[in-house]
């Protein structure tokens, strides 16, 4: 069951991989925007009104997008007309639209707070605060004090609304699965909606008014915010830390605060967004490692289809064998994918502060602006890395693994493999390589070197294997396969690595296994 959930979820995330996460949001939240027009114009959604909504988003749209094209030519970075658009759609459901004079003024304040949150409230690149969350918390507590009451806007949230669950339920799990963060977000919900239905029973028993569940869980499910909030806010990856429990812990923190709003006097609540900036901080103190920039000192070709590039870590770089991070290649007309990358890491920590990763770089018809720009760097280019992330680890006991890589997705088990012959551990591993051919093998010598037993899966015969590397007589990986060359799988942690369709192909066959873990990349 668990392996079969597995298949699914990855040829989900292959087919989701093919656009960027910075657009994906953006199309979603368009729909969104689009779908609560047409609920508006029908009835169904009373507030706001089409017009309103159209109008709002233009102000919030443009404001946005001018503030961010002047710092960002200001610091001579590239305009992501992406982020703007996408900050501006999330103030729009936070914030309560309007068509009068104040209520554009405020938005737009709100709108120009969001945009320069993200240069002036940053760390080496990353974000401290959700720029969204920022503005409109801003101007929400500016209204509420005497002197600002002119203010036309304010969190409303409206975007909390039956008729939008399911457009919002839909939408945001195809983000989640794009950005894998769907477990994070279901933690936070989970705990959301109990805190929310705990405060109800505690305000009703408080009151001496009956207290009926299903009305109260019904309206922290259909008529609250958590889900608009957890999907498309609380999972950004420029807020987030870079370790999975790091990231349950923040979801918890937000969860509790978002579910029973704590008052700051008379005036305002420690609830929604401002929930949500708490929980950044807590992110932020996780990952004060911040971003380096890489510069590129070599390049070189791992197999016909693959390269391997070398850099230099300007600045301090810390990850984990088996963790990945996000390059950014500026570079004009970037297509859907956008301009950022996610990489797993082939040196090892102990060869800091060189630092190589590899990808796949075949022929293509069309490949993707990315890939054009990356294979045209130069050595001596500087390039953004802004942090490094994933759970991708093995395991603290000493207990067997299996690692079973797919092509180039051999890159983490190298890191890993290296970082253990370098510190002098030993540990029972086996190394599943599987391949199109004898000649996409990457990295023979560097895992020869380390010792481990590796089981090779390819077409045709590799010529002149090391003594404790056998081929699989060209048979393709299955469940029989791994039965005869890994006879003890039950008691091994298992691990795959590789594009996410072969994963899925993969998955079924390690069921056996006493557990798995996997590393999907949806390509360049």
């Amino acid at each position: 069951m668990i392996t079969s959930l597995t298949a699914l979820r990855q040829r989900a995330l292959a087919f989701l991989g093919g656009i960027s996460m910075y657009r994906l949001v953006l199309f979603a939240l368009l729909a969104l925007a689009v779908i609560a027009i047409a609920l508006s114009a029908l009835g169904v959604i009373v507030s706001p009104t089409p017009l309103e909504i159209v109008a709002s988003f233009a102000v919030l749209a443009v404001v946005i997008a001018a503030v961010d094209a002047a710092v960002q030519r200001l610091l001579r970075l590239p305009w992501r007309l992406e982020s703007s658009l996408v900050t501006a759609l999330i103030l729009l459901f936070v914030l309560r639209p309007g068509v009068e004079g104040t209520a554009l003024l405020g938005l737009a304040i709100a709108g120009a707070l969001a945009s320069l949150s993200k240069y002036l409230i940053a760390w080496r690149g990353r974000h401290i605060l959700n720029p969204a969350a920022f503005g409109a918390s801003v101007v929400s507590i500016l209204g509420s004090f005497g002197a600002f009451e002119w203010l036309g806007t304010s969190s409303s949230w409206w975007v909390g609304t039956p008729s939008l669950f399911l457009p919002v339920a839909v939408l945001g799990l195809a983000v989640l699965w794009r950005t894998e963060k769907v477990r994070i977000v279901l933690a936070f919900l989970v705990i959301a909606i109990a805190v929310s239905v705990l405060r109800q029973a505690v305000q009703a028993q408080g009151f001496a008014i009956a207290f009926d569940l299903g009305t109260a869980l019904s309206f922290a499910v259909l008529q609250s915010p958590f889900l608009f909030l957890g999907a498309f806010m609380l999972s950004e990856p420029l807020t987030m830390p870079p370790r999975r429990w790091q990231q349950f812990s923040v979801a918890a923190l937000v969860g509790v605060l978002a579910g029973w709003p704590i008052a700051i006097g008379s005036l305002f609540t420690l609830g929604q967004e401002r929930a949500l900036l708490i929980g950044n901080l807590l992110a932020f103190a996780f990952a004060l490692r911040g971003s380096v920039r890489l510069v590129l000192e070599q390049r070189r070709s791992l197999t016909p289809t693959a390269q391997e590039l070398t850099f230099r870590a300007r600045g301090t770089v810390r990850f984990l064998p088996g963790q990945y991070l996000e390059l950014d290649v500026p570079h004009r007309r970037p297509d859907a994918r956008g301009t950022r990358r996610e990489f797993s890491i082939v040196s090892a920590p102990a060869d800091l502060p060189t630092l190589r990763i590899a990808y796949k770089d075949g022929d293509q018809q069309h490949p993707s602006s990315y890939k054009r720009a990356l294979a045209a760097a130069q050595p001596g280019a500087s390039l953004a890395v802004t942090g490094t992330w994933g759970d991708f680890l093995l395991p603290r006991s000493d207990a067997p693994v299996l690692m079973v890589a797919a092509g180039i997705g051999v890159t983490p088990f190298v890191s890993q493999l290296r970082q253990l012959h370098q510190t002098g551990r030993q540990r029972d591993v086996v190394l599943v390589y599987v391949a199109a051919d004898s000649g996409e093998l990457a990295f023979r010598d560097e895992l020869a070197a380390t010792g481990a037993r590796v089981v090779v899966f390819t077409r045709d015969e590799p010529a002149d294997l090391p003594a404790h590397w056998s081929w699989a007589q060209g048979a393709r990986l299955d469940g029989a396969g791994l039965d005869q060359w890994v006879p003890d799988l039950g008691s091994r942690h298992a691990y795959i690595s590789g594009p996410p369709r072969l994963i899925a192909d993969l998955a079924p066959a390690l069921q056996k296994a006493r557990s798995l873990t996997t590393d999907a990349f949806a390509g360049y």
